[in-house]
C-alpha cells in the first residue's frame, strides 16, 4: 500500500512560546476543530492531551514537546507542543531541528517575553518559516498594536498583519480578515466550532482601510508586478495576495501576524487555513545539511520516496510499556517494520522494530514510513540524540544538534544501597533521553553529580526518578557549574622525556596561550611548519591540551574561553610516540595557564521580573542585594512593572519563594542563562579555600 497523503499536502509544525502563553491551549483548540479530540483540554486543570506527564499537568506548563498528527483541508498537520520554560530549552532546539515551519504564540498582555526571542533565535538560526498568533485577545491589559511592535523592535521581525482582533479584552468576538476584508464572529454556544462571516463593523472600516493598505504596500515591496498593478489600482483576488504571502513567508522576509483568544475558542480556523496556506510543505524548505561519509563531501538529501532513506533521531523516550521509543524525522525514501538501516554517527547497525505514529502518549502502530514523516521507533537499541540513520551503502551524515552545557548541579545518592543499581540504571536512561542532563562521578568525594539547565529541570529530574523509576534519593544543595580561564596571553613549552622503560619517550612542544572570551569554549590553532612536526602528532596535541582544559589551576573546573596555538616543538626519530606529545601538551598548557591570570567564571542569568507597582521597589532592591545589574524598567498595562536584570546564577537559589513573599504571591519571574562572567577576587579566594578543604 502506497503513500495515504500527498507529500507536498504535508505540514511539519511546531507550536512555540514563552511560558504561560497559551501553545498547549492553542493546541488543544487545534485537536478539537480538526475532530482529533472529543472535548475540550484545559492546562490549568490538568486536562490537556498534550501534557500528559503527571508532572505537567501538576504545574501546568509542558516540560516534554509532545507530538500529534490532525487534518485540516485534506492537509496532514503533524504538530509539535513544546515547552515555554527555559530550563527545557532543549526540547524546542531539537524539535526545531526537524520542523518545517513554526507557529509563534504571543500574548496579548505580555507581548515578546524573554523566551519568545530565545525560540525566535533558534527558528532563525535553523532557517524555518514563521507565522505569529496573538493570544489572549480577551484578557484584560490585551493590546495587538504593542505586540506587534514588540515584534519588529526586540525580534528585528517585520511583521505583516492579516488580521485585526474584533472587539477588545471581555468585548472580544472574532477577529477581521485584511485579505478578504470580512469579520468573523465566533459562536460561544459551540465552543467556537461555529462562525459568521460578516461586514466590516462601520467604526472599523478606517482602521482595516488602513492596515490593508500598509499590507499591499509590504506585498508590493516584493514583486514589482504585484506593485505595478497595485498602483494601478487594479483588481488583484485573495488567492494572488495568499500566494505572494506564502512567498514572503517560505523565504522568511515576513511574518504573517494573526489574533485570537484559544481560552476562549476564537481564531483557531483562521490559524489552521493560515497554517495550510502560508506554512511550507517538506519539498518547499531549505536543502537539509550532510556529508557524505566515505568522501566527507556536502551531500543533498532529496526529498522524495524514490530517494534511499535518510532520517535524524532527534528524541530518545523511555516507555515503560515498549522500552525505549526513538522519536525519527525521515527526510527521504521510505521506511518498513524489520528493515536493517545503518546507524552514520555511531557506524553500527540498527533493526526497526515497530513503528507509531504519536498522539501525545497514544500511539497509532503502521507498517511503512514516507519521506516527510515524523514517527517513534521500537527497537533502536544503540541510536540516540542527533544520530542519523541511512543505509550504509552511500551513508550521508545528517547536521548534529547543539546542545548547551548545563549550569547547576546537585549531589544525588539513594536511600538505600538497594537503591543504588536501580538509580544508577534510572539516571542513565534519563541522560539518554536529555542530552542537556548529565550525571558524572566526583573523583574526589566519590558522590554522584547531576547537572541541568536549572534548578526546575533537576527538580522534575528528581520526581521523575521516584514515580517513573521508583527510586527515591537525597539529594544536596544546588551547586553553580563555574567555569575558569586565563585573561592574559602567554608563551609556554611543555616537554616530556622519560629514559627508563621498555621505550624512551621524547615530546617538545611551544604553545602560545590567549583569552578569547568563554563562550567560544576551546579553539586550537596548528601555526608550525611541516618540517617541524610529523602531521600524526599535531592530533594528539590538541587532545592533550583538551583534556588538561577539564580542570583549571585555581579550584579544577572546567576551562573555557582559551586560544590554543601550537607554535614549535621538536622530536625524535625513535623515541617520540602520539602519548608522549599528548602529555607533552598537557605538561606546557598546565604549566602555561597558572601564568597567564587565570580567574574563576559564573553564570549570570538574565532575569526578567513582572510585578506590581506598589512592590516594585522591594523587587528591585532585592536584585541589587543579590549582585543583579539592573538593565531597565517597563511598565505593562494593568499596574505591572517588568524589571530587566542579569544576576549572578549563585544568587538566584530559592528566589522564586522570596519574589512570592515580597510580593504576596502576585509577581512572576523568569530566567535564562546569559553568558559567563568573572567572580569578584573574594569568591575566587573563597572557592580556592572550599577546593583546598
Amino acid at each position: 500500500m502506497g503513500r495515504q497523503d500527498p507529500i507536498d499536502r504535508y505540514r511539519n509544525i511546531g507550536i512555540m512560546a514563552h511560558i504561560d502563553a497559551g501553545k498547549t491551549t492553542t493546541t488543544e483548540r487545534i485537536l478539537y476543530y480538526t475532530g482529533i479530540s472529543h472535548r475540550l483540554g484545559e492546562v490549568h486543570d490538568g486536562t490537556a492531551t498534550m501534557d500528559w506527564m503527571e508532572q505537567e499537568q501538576e504545574r501546568g506548563i509542558t516540560i516534554t514537546s509532545a507530538a500529534t498528527t490532525c487534518f485540516w483541508r485534506d492537509h496532514r498537520i503533524n504538530i509539535i507542543d513544546t515547552p515555554g520554560h527555559v530550563d527545557f530549552t532543549i526540547e524546542v532546539e531539537r524539535s526545531l531541528r526537524v520542523l518545517d515551519g513554526v507557529v509563534a504564540v504571543f500574548c496579548a498582555v505580555g507581548g515578546v517575553e524573554p523566551q519568545s526571542e530565545t525560540v525566535w533565535r533558534q527558528a532563525v538560526k535553523y532557517h524555518v518559516p514563521r507565522i505569529a498568533f496573538v493570544n489572549k485577545m480577551d484578557r484584560i491589559g490585551a493590546d495587538f498594536d504593542r505586540v506587534v511592535t514588540m515584534m519588529r523592535e526586540r525580534l528585528g521581525a517585520r511583521p505583516l498583519v492579516l488580521q485585526l482582533p474584533l472587539g477588545d479584552e471581555d468585548r472580544f468576538i472574532g477577529v477581521i480578515d485584511l485579505i478578504a476584508e470580512e469579520a468573523i464572529c465566533f459562536d460561544q454556544s459551540s465552543l467556537g466550532a461555529e462562525y459568521e462571516v460578516r461586514a466590516v463593523p462601520e467604526d472599523m472600516i478606517p482602521r482595516v482601510a488602513e492596515y490593508r493598505n500598509k499590507l499591499m504596500e509590504d506585498l508590493a515591496d516584493l514583486d514589482d508586478d504585484f506593485a505595478l498593478r497595485y498602483l494601478e489600482d487594479e483588481d488583484i483576488s485573495e488567492a494572488e495576495i495568499k500566494s505572494l504571502v506564502r512567498r514572503a513567508t517560505l523565504a522568511s522576509v515576513l511574518t504573517p501576524v494573526l489574533c485570537g483568544s484559544a481560552f476562549k475558542n476564537a481564531g483557531v480556523q483562521p490559524l489552521l487555513d493560515s497554517i495550510v496556506d502560508f506554512l511550507p510543505s517538506p519539498l518547499e524548505v531549505k536543502e537539509t545539511v550532510a556529508v557524505d561519509v566515505a568522501s566527507g563531501d556536502p551531500a543533498t538529501i532529496v526529498v522524495s520516496d524514490e530517494t534511499q532513506p535518510t532520517a535524524l533521531v532527534f528524541k530518545i523516550l523511555s516507555d515503560p510499556h515498549v522500552g525505549q521509543l526513538a522519536f525519527l524525522r525521515l527526510y527521504s525514501g521510505v521506511v518498513e517494520t524489520g528493515m536493517q538501516l545503518y546507524n552514520s554517527s555511531r557506524r553500527s547497525n540498527e533493526r526497526v522494530g515497530r513503528l507509531l505514529k504519536m498522539h501525545a502518549n497514544k500511539r497509532e502502530e503502521v507498517r511503512k514510513i514516507y519521506a516527510g514523516d515524523i514517527v517513534a521507533a521500537v527497537g533502536l537499541k544503540g541510536s540516540t540524540t542527533g544520530d542519523t540513520l541511512c543505509l550504509k551503502k552511500n551513508a550521508v551524515l545528517l547536521e548534529k544538534l547543539e546542545v548547551p552545557e548545563p549550569v547547576i548541579g546537585v549531589a544525588i545518592e539513594p536511600l538505600s544501597q538497594s537503591d543504588h543499581e536501580r538509580l544508577t540504571m534510572a539516571l542513565e536512561r534519563l541522560a539518554a533521553e536529555d542530552p542537556t542532563f548529565k550525571v558524572k562521578i566526583d573523583e574526589e568525594s566519590g558522590q554522584t553529580i547531576i547537572s541541568g539547565m536549572g534548578e526546575l529541570h533537576l527538580e522534575i529530574i528528581v520526581d521523575r526518578l521516584a514515580r517513573e523509576f521508583k527510586v527515591n534519593a537525597n539529594v544536596g544543595k544546588p551547586q553553580v557549574a563555574y567555569r575558569e580561564t586565563i585573561t592574559s596571553t602567554i608563551k609556554c613549552e611543555g616537554e616530556f622525556i622519560r629514559q627508563d622503560g621498555p621505550r624512551p619517550q621524547y615530546a617538545h612542544v611551544c604553545l602560545t596561550l590567549e583569552p578569547i572570551g568563554s563562550e567560544q569554549g576551546f579553539f586550537f590553532v596548528d601555526q608550525i611548519q611541516a618540517s617541524e612536526l610529523p602531521k600524526e602528532f599535531i592530533a594528539p596535541v590538541a587532545l592533550g591540551l583538551e583534556e588538561a582544559m577539564l580542570a583549571g589551576p585555581l579550584a579544577g573546573y572546567q576551562m573555557t574561553g582559551i586560544k590554543a596555538s601550537l607554535t614549535g616543538g621538536r622530536w625524535h626519530e625513535t623515541d617520540s610516540s602520539e602519548i608522549s606529545f599528548k602529555l607533552a601538551a598537557s605538561i606546557g598548557f598546565n604549566e602555561g595557564v597558572q601564568k597567564a591570570q587565570p580567574t574563576i567564571l559564573e553564570p549570570i542569568m538574565e532575569v526578567e521580573v513582572v510585578v506590581p507597582s506598589e512592590y516594585l521597589g522591594d523587587v528591585m532592591g532585592d536584585i541589587n542585594g543579590r549582585n543583579g545589574r539592573i538593565q531597565g524598567v517597563e511598565s505593562r498595562p494593568g499596574e505591572m512593572q517588568v524589571v530587566s536584570a542579569f544576576v549572578p546564577l549563585a544568587e538566584m537559589f530559592g528566589y522564586s519563594t522570596e519574589v512570592r513573599s515580597r510580593s504576596q504571591g502576585r509577581a512572576t519571574f523568569t530566567m535564562q542563562f546569559s553568558c559567563y562572567e568573572p567572580v569578584s577576587q573574594e569568591i575566587v579566594s573563597k572557592r580556592i579555600e572550599y577546593t583546598a578543604t
